[in-house]
């Protein structure tokens, strides 16, 4: 009878990762699996052959609890095989239970994408793992039944046939093109690795960006949502300081508020990096800024505001709960306003540039402003100006409320 066992093999160098890997054994004979999953020593538990997912680091132990998953699918996958071969073969050998569980392995396209995923967390590329983790839950909803596809089998008209199913499923072009994008990019890895050739299965689906509708609202908007009573709902209130918060600064992202310290104000004027450009931006220090900062109590904290509360913990996560959060409590404000918008935290960014072109400022000041220099529409406007035309834009717009 073929067993299976997980092994793990401690690295020649001292507190360095091992690998796991299995083994398989039939007949007396025994024959090894690689994989990509590596831990620490003291991460294995020898006696009962099993990862360890205890550990005061939460990023870790969130990897760990997804590896020891993974490691349950494939053995799942193996003692499939070898069950299929008990039933339908007179003899077969180690060696035969290895080829045909690399076949998924190398092949398929699921299968792939989900130890691209691994890798990925392993070097610390969370944001891009949880994109192709969301991406390729979609794409598994669509096969079903099917399970996976041989990375051969994704060809021009399944994509087609997936674009297919996500718009009898009520998806929008542009979360289609997010989905199709992201299977190109996990496509194009399988290419690079030598696993299929290129025979361009994305050339006739949609992967551009639509026109989205206009979340910009009125300076009347802002002013209405600035003095609304929300005495009754702190939870609603924060949302509604977040959100005049990133009007105030030049309608900066959710991302770049949550990750701001305190150290990043220095002589009047707040600078920070974009997360999504890394392009540097500095922002005068105006009081109705300093007046949001002075309401909550972030003494236990580097962070400016209260978005990332518990240091040492997944801070990523934290920013994703809140932005989930704050834009919940918006949407039931914009209903309180009776707004023709799904009020959001990116409302207050298209709202400051909409204001400020109302207001006759430049293009090239606004573009500034917001940092749009890696977008193709904004590039022309984007010679180097004085900040001061961008600060005195942003004060002109705040004194008018």
């Amino acid at each position: 009878m073929a067993t299976v066992k997980v092994k793990f093999r401690p690295s020649s160098v001292c507190k360095k990762e091992g690998t796991l890997f299995y083994q398989v054994t039939h007949n007396r004979v025994v024959k090894r699996i690689s994989t990509c999953y590596k831990i620490f020593p003291s991460e294995w538990d020898n006696r009962f052959s099993s990862v360890i997912t205890f550990t005061d680091n939460e990023v870790r132990a969130r990897h760990l609890v997804t590896l020891r998953k993974c490691i349950l699918e494939d053995q799942s996958r193996l003692k499939e095989i070898i069950r299929r071969f008990e039933r339908s073969a007179d003899t077969f050998t180690s060696d035969d239970v290895v080829k045909a569980y690399k076949i998924p392995l190398v092949d398929g396209f699921l299968s792939f994408g989900r130890n691209l995923i691994v890798q990925l967390e392993q070097i610390g590329k969370e944001r891009t793992a949880e994109t192709y983790r969301a991406t390729l839950n979609s794409f598994e909803r669509f096969m079903g039944s099917r399970g996976d596809i041989l990375i051969e089998g994704v060809d021009s008209a399944f994509m087609v046939e997936y674009e297919t199913f996500l718009k009898s499923t009520g998806v929008c072009p542009n979360s289609s093109s997010y989905y199709m994008r992201n299977l190109r990019a996990i496509y194009n890895r399988a290419v690079d690795k030598g696993l299929t050739v290129q025979r361009s299965p994305f050339k006739h689906v949609y992967t551009g960006i639509d026109k989205t509708m206009k979340r910009a609202v009125s300076m009347t908007v802002i002013r209405q949502i600035r003095d609304l009573e929300l005495g009754f709902s702190s939870s609603m209130e924060y949302a509604r300081d977040i959100f005049m918060f990133s009007f105030y600064t030049r309608g900066m992202s959710f991302i770049d508020i949550a990750f701001l310290k305190k150290k990043d104000i220095q002589n009047g004027i707040l600078s920070y990096r974009r997360h999504k450009t890394n392009q540097q931006l500095f922002i005068k220090w105006e009081k109705p800024m300093q007046e949001i900062v002075n309401k909550y109590n972030t003494v236990d904290t580097p962070y400016l505001l209260p978005i990332i509360k518990d240091i040492g913990k997944n801070e990523r996560r934290q920013y994703i709960n809140a932005a989930h959060l704050i834009n919940r409590k918006l949407k039931m404000i914009g209903e309180l306003l009776n707004l023709n918008v799904t009020l959001t935290t990116y409302v207050a960014r298209h709202a400051w540039a909409s204001i400020a072109r109302s207001k006759n400022i430049s293009i090239s000041v606004i573009s500034e402003a917001m940092g749009h220099d890696s977008e193709n529409t904004t590039k022309i406007y984007l010679a180097s100006l004085d900040t001061s035309a961008v600060d005195n834009a942003n004060n002109l717009i705040i004194n008018s409320l």
